[in-house]
């Protein structure tokens, strides 16, 4: 036999063996074979773009009537004010320290090889394309880029750059966070990056941001402004006639930069605006940095970019083709135009388009020149590009390794915003002693809520049953609730054959309701210790899930559905609220049963199920005794460490300005809380040791308030059953009564 065959023969076996497992689960997720609900993985990403759409209808309602200056002015002044606070507000200028490291010359123009600081040690790399004809000072270009790895040297970049330079300009372009010589994630040790996408790292970044309460756009907004610094400080550039244009990610900061900077004359940005209406219809929030939150929530479209710039000439340029929707384009341009012509400016907005897919394509190059020209110099330009010589990658390097990380160190966005989340005290209450717990849980309960933006729907539940499976001293109920009008959730309710009075269990994992549910499963044994088990999918999670894949096969495992999680912080909530919300409806299903004792509703969450469950259990006292199984341990450790895998989906933007999830448990005093191998960013498990290190604080704050015996961090080997680990925790009471306190159970 072959090898070929053996590994043939072998898979046939382990999929033979798979197969009942496989039927099983398959009868277990049993919404996708029904017509109800239609795609039950579309069922979260529909609702959410159904709450976008309202909220852009409502933003159309509030800028309709806007048609005078003042009026003008008063948008522009709110939309800067979104844009600062989404990113966390903008940093004071330091020195630049600028060096020019290096000159090429050119028949008619050179490029000056230039390192600038936009924050102290935080190096930019440079090039400053100069004419050498005519009579300085020249109109300055700023032309942030897009997302080529190659940043600067990227051959359509210096097409543009080059003909600016020809043309009378002083353009300075540089190289963005991740991209050229700027990798942020650079593994020295194989010469390469640690992420392969630039995208990838913009991202990685970005989540990290967000639990600082900031976004990546602040450090390449902020890089942007000080590079406008540096041009205007040149004596060959007239800081009175300064244009930016860029593509794609360089559109985006066009748009941001424009939309913030009085000093830009002129804006071009190119395969950008759309509207957020189409980008959600279509291919859905994009990087980090290009995604303000809470954008929608705030009342904004990608037209407020032209508000905040109005009545200055801009030039929206777009590809027919594009990934960002013509369509939504060419609906912002209508909406722009008309407010051009309540300003009487009409001649300074225009639009651009090329049959073509995404880029800064050469017939909207030569629309751009001849813009700039009109507006900067007063005169036509539809001279044709010609063919140009660009310059090699190595020869535009303003290092000597061609990495900033390598030759000059210095910071990093990863070590910046960590030095920042350090800084940071989020003044919660001290529990010295047990009377201090009530005080703590409020204040804990307030600020899960507002920054959640926990919604809760009261009232009775609308529950339909799907049939049921027989199995030995249980049956397994298939039903759904609504948790929210146009959310359902798929659960699976296991009930003792023996009818009485019974405790109950949550069962919340993050693979699905069906992932333990196998005969001989941790479920099993919990309903055969007598327990009525409610295992849910909540919103997005199990039969309920989608599989991301539009940025290559690692894009959902680094970040889970990214689109709905951005789509719910751009709409004002988060997929952690929402879902713990889903599971405090599973509880009230389970308090509303006769054969359920609701004074003994348990908890337990596994894997992606686990940060939802706690906080549900931080909002609500009626789960009673929490495990978590590889929950992570904390948000801190998602800054801490450079990469993090999977966590996206646990995050609630500005939360460690707040609280970490520790103190997310020690607000659960004195309930029994059983945390069974936690997790890294990474998903690794903790070390027993870096386990009890991790929660020594939160276990000295159960001390002091006289409940040491509910908190207990365990490890459960690999093939471990669940009794001796769970047995315990389920056997007592489901708390401990704190001295001097009332016994109550909600």
């Amino acid at each position: 036999m072959s090898s070929m065959t053996r590994r043939q023969a072998i898979a046939g076996l382990l999929v033979a063996a798979a197969a009942p497992r496989l039927r099983a689960q398959h009868q277990l997720d049993f919404l996708h074979d029904l017509t109800d609900f239609g795609d039950i993985r579309e069922m979260l990403p529909s609702y959410l773009r159904r709450r976008a759409h309202g909220l852009l209808e409502e933003r159309r309602r509030t800028v309709e009537p806007i048609s005078t200056a003042p009026q003008v002015d008063a948008r522009r002044a709110y939309i800067r004010r979104v844009i600062t606070d989404a990113v966390g507000g903008l940093p004071e200028p330091t020195p630049l320290n600028p060096r020019v490291v290096g000159t090429l010359e050119r028949d008619d123009y050179k490029i000056e090889k230039i390192i600038f600081e936009s924050r102290p040690s935080f190096y930019v790399t440079a090039n400053l394309y100069l004419p050498k004809t005519g009579e300085p000072p020249y109109p300055g270009v700023l032309f942030p880029l897009g997302h080529e790895a190659g940043g600067k040297s990227h051959a359509t970049w210096q097409y543009m750059l080059i003909s600016l330079a020809k043309r009378g300009y002083a353009a300075l372009a540089w190289d963005p966070l991740g991209q050229g010589e700027r990798a942020q994630m650079y593994d020295e040790d194989f010469a390469q990056r640690k992420l392969i996408r630039s995208t990838t790292e913009h991202t990685m970044l970005g989540i990290q941001c967000l639990l600082a309460g900031d976004n990546l756009a602040q450090y390449t907004i902020w890089d942007g402004i000080r590079a406008l610094d540096y041009l205007l400080s040149r004596p060959e550039v007239d800081a009175s006639h300064i244009a930016c244009t860029g593509n794609s990610g360089g559109g985006t900061h066009t748009a941001y930069l424009a939309a913030l900077e009085d000093r830009i004359h002129v804006a071009a940005p190119s395969c950008y605006l759309t509207s957020w209406g189409r980008l959600l219809d279509t291919i859905g929030p994009q990087d980090a940095e290009q995604v303000l939150l809470p954008f929608l929530a705030a009342g904004l479209d990608h037209a407020d970019f032209i508000y905040a710039f109005a009545p200055r000439p801009y030039l929206m340029l777009s590809a027919i083709r594009d990934f960002f929707s013509i369509v939504g384009a060419r609906s912002t341009y209508a909406e722009a135009t008309r407010l051009y012509e309540h300003l009487g400016a009409s001649e300074k907005m225009s639009m651009s388009e090329v049959d073509a897919g995404h880029g800064y394509h050469k017939p909207n190059r030569e629309a751009a020149y001849n813009w700039l020209s009109r507006w900067l110099k007063g005169t036509e330009d539809r001279t044709p590009e010609p063919p140009l010589d660009v310059a090699a990658t190595e020869d535009l390097r303003c290092t000597a390794t061609g990495q900033v990380a390598t030759s000059l160190g210095g910071e990093t966005v990863h070590t910046l915003n960590r030095k920042r989340v350090a800084a940071v005290d989020p003044e919660l209450p001290a529990i010295q002693r047990a009377a201090d717990v009530a005080a703590y849980r409020r204040e804990i309960r307030d600020r899960v809520r507002r920054l959640s933006a926990f919604e809760y729907e009261t009232g009775a539940l609308e529950v339909r049953d799907y049939g049921h499976i027989e199995r030995d001293g249980y049956r397994i109920e298939k039903l759904t609730y609504v948790s929210e009008p146009g959310l359902v959730i798929p659960s699976l309710l296991f009930v003792p054959e023996v009818a009485s009075v019974r405790p109950a269990v949550v069962y919340v994992d993050g693979r699905g309701k069906s992932a333990e549910a196998a005969a001989g499963g941790d479920i099993e044994w919990f309903v055969q210790q007598g327990h009525v088990v409610l295992a849910i999918d909540v919103r997005g999670m199990g039969e309920a899930s989608r599989v991301d894949d539009r940025n290559g096969s690692d894009f959902p495992s680094y970040f889970g559905d990214y689109d709905s999680a951005m789509t719910a912080f751009l709409i004002g909530r988060s997929l952690v609220g929402m879902r713990a919300a889903d599971i405090l409806r599973g509880v009230d299903l389970l308090g509303a049963r006769d054969d359920v004792d609701a004074t003994e509703i348990r908890g337990v969450g596994k894997g992606n199920g686990t940060v939802p469950l706690l906080y549900a259990a931080a909002l609500d006292d009626r789960l009673r005794t929490l495990a978590f199984e590889r929950m992570l341990v904390s948000y801190r450790a998602i800054v801490e460490q450079r990469i993090h895998r999977g966590v996206l989906e646990a995050v609630v933007p500005g939360a460690l300005r707040q609280f970490d999830l520790p103190d997310l448990i020690a607000s659960l005093i004195p309930r029994k809380v059983c945390i069974v191998n936690p997790v890294n960013p990474l998903g690794d498990r903790l070390s027993p040791d870096a386990a009890e290190t991790a929660y020594s604080r939160v276990s000295e704050a159960f001390r002091r308030a006289g409940a040491v015996e509910a908190i207990r961090v365990l490890r459960r080997k690999d093939g471990e059953g669940p009794e001796s680990i769970y047995e315990p925790w389920i056997s007592n009471a489901s708390s401990v009564h704190l001295k001097g306190q009332p016994r109550t159970t909600r």
